[in-house]
């Protein structure tokens, strides 16, 4: 059973994430440097990819972002196989959540344990019109991660860890007041700022010239 704590920390999370979102007023940076891209951040980066990939990409996601979940279930299958995987490209996904679902999925992928962060944030996304598209998203969510073997004590636990909502939303601030973040999903290659879901095709122009050689 979904405990009292939890689903009072989520009411919270609302609350906080709603006076977030609509406290910042991020200057629109087109380009980063890349060096100012890769600084630490609240959270770990997550990589896909070798370290020394000529191409670096980050990507700006929220869970409940459906152009995001259109992205990869489309293209990011064909970014890993093609660039990652291949070493040309190194890959990370950071959190950029629009809303209390988001931040709560997100809260989850990180308690997911090691190595299994991608592998949830994968699921989140697949199943998106499954767990976000009604009232009943805790229900949703703790059903649906009992599939990646988290179970309800390990659930409630995780939606109400104070320290790790300040870090996601520490990373959301970050992005939107420094990297000038606004939408999603946005990426930045090798530092170029390239917003909306790429497809395929986009993915293939944008990589082409920095891979010549």
């Amino acid at each position: 059973m979904l405990n009292t704590t939890s689903r009072r920390a989520f009411l919270e999370l609302a609350a906080a994430a709603g006076v977030a979102a609509t406290g910042v007023t991020p200057a629109l940076a087109q380009n980063v440097a890349l060096k100012d891209l890769l600084a630490e951040q609240a959270l770990p980066d997550v990589w896909e990819g070798q370290a020394n990939a000529p191409v670096t990409i980050i990507e700006y996601a929220s869970m409940t972002c459906g152009h995001c979940a259109h992205f990869h279930e489309t293209t990011y299958p064909v970014l890993k196989s093609k660039y990652i995987d291949t070493g040309k490209v190194r890959f990370t996904l950071r959190e950029f959540p629009l809303n209390p679902p988001a931040v709560a999925g997100f809260m989850l992928a990180r308690c997911a344990g090691e190595g299994k962060r991608s592998a949830m944030i994968g699921l989140l996304f697949a199943q998106l019109n499954n767990w976000a598209a009604d009232n009943n998203i805790l229900q949703n969510l703790s059903k649906l991660v009992r599939q990646t073997g988290m179970s309800e004590e390990a659930f409630n636990a995780c939606l109400s860890d104070r320290d790790l909502y300040a870090k996601v939303t520490q990373v959301y601030d970050t992005a939107a007041k420094k990297y000038g973040v606004n939408a999603t999903p946005t990426f930045f290659i090798n530092g170029e700022r390239v917003s909306g879901a790429m497809s395929v095709e986009e993915l293939d122009r944008k990589l082409a010239p920095l891979l010549k050689g």
